[in-house]
């Protein structure tokens, strides 16, 4: 496959129209695609549910979805599909109760936790030693898996991998969210987080209080009220501090492409790493346009065409030379 240029839809103008188009109107025709559920159980005694689809042979890539994602969003399926196409295994990992049941444990997921990617990967591996395995992250993905992969340095057990609209600095992408137009999106994923919360301590008790729930306005209240204190952090700034995963890049030897648009809505001037922060093994690739894992091209609004399906395989695939 070919390294195609992104070029964006003429029809879809602006970050905010590659962005929604890409989340929403692209599930009305979600592609019919079988997988099987796996679920995982933890030595915490939680669990983390995998989605795999392809056949029984061949390279392992694997899917780390966005905030309050799982393997029904459309950036997942359409991953699934395009390398079930390509004869490649594909599995998504889920993030603690994103897989439609809520986990068993008080906390959950969040942007800085890798322990949860690297037992999956420890796993996988001593299954199949000899066979490749590869990730692609999205969003609050591709900050864990740029994380893992700076801590774990050359004792990463991946061939490759690719972050697709990194989160590079926490904070800084938190108060973009609450600015203009892309309030929302914080509105949504706050009330998504809310839903789930309630949900999640509704049988059971709580070591935070539900009632603070009611009371956040923001990504960032919610972070600094529950995300924090149900994962050991003092406040929000403390977890995003040590969370980013801009600080862990440097320390990467894999081969790695980042894929970035300038006008992603999610992100404040100034987030993308410099070339400087790169080490030799990391690719950045900037497009002008795209928004937030949007990158939608085609001529007709009925025959879309995404960018990421062609991109993201074609660089797996020179890597490990297929």
């Amino acid at each position: 496959m070919s390294n195609v240029p992104f070029k964006p839809a003429w029809w879809l103008p602006g970050p905010h129209a590659q962005t929604l188009w890409a989340a929403l109107c692209r599930r009305k025709s979600k592609p019919s695609l079988k997988t099987l559920r796996e679920r995982i159980e933890l030595l915490d005694g939680d669990f983390i549910d995998l989605e795999w689809a392809g056949g029984s042979v061949g390279p392992i890539v694997l899917i780390l979805h966005g905030l309050e994602g799982s393997a029904e969003s459309p950036y997942a399926q359409g991953l699934l599909k395009t390398f079930t196409q390509q004869h490649w295994r594909s599995v998504v990992m889920h993030f603690r109760g994103c897989s439609g049941e809520t986990n068993r444990l008080s906390r959950t997921y969040h942007s800085g936790e890798t322990s949860d990617i690297a037992a999956i990967v420890k796993i996988l591996q001593a299954r199949e030693p000899l066979v490749p395995i590869m990730a692609v992250g999205f969003s609050l993905g591709a900050n864990v898996l740029l994380k893992w992969l700076g801590e774990t340095g050359a004792e990463n057990p991946l061939m490759a991998a690719v972050a697709v609209s990194t989160p590079f600095e926490l904070e800084k992408t938190v108060r973009r969210l609450q600015q203009g137009l892309s309030r929302v999106y914080d509105w949504h994923l706050l009330r998504c987080l809310n839903k789930k919360m309630v949900k999640k301590f509704k049988s059971k008790s709580s070591p935070i209080d539900i009632a603070l729930l009611g009371r956040a306005r923001s990504l960032y209240d919610f972070d600094d009220q529950v995300t924090a204190p149900l994962h050991g952090f003092s406040s929000a700034h403390d977890y995003y501090t040590r969370s980013s995963c801009r600080q862990f890049i440097k320390g990467i030897q894999i081969p790695t492409l980042l894929l970035q648009a300038k006008d992603d809505p999610f992100m404040a001037e100034g987030i993308i790493p410099q070339a400087h922060e790169l080490p030799s093994s990391v690719t950045l690739e900037v497009t002008e346009q795209g928004g937030h894992v949007g990158f939608v091209m085609g001529q007709y609004p009925w025959r879309p065409e995404y960018w990421l399906e062609q991109r993201i395989p074609a660089f797996l695939r020179s890597v490990i030379g297929l």
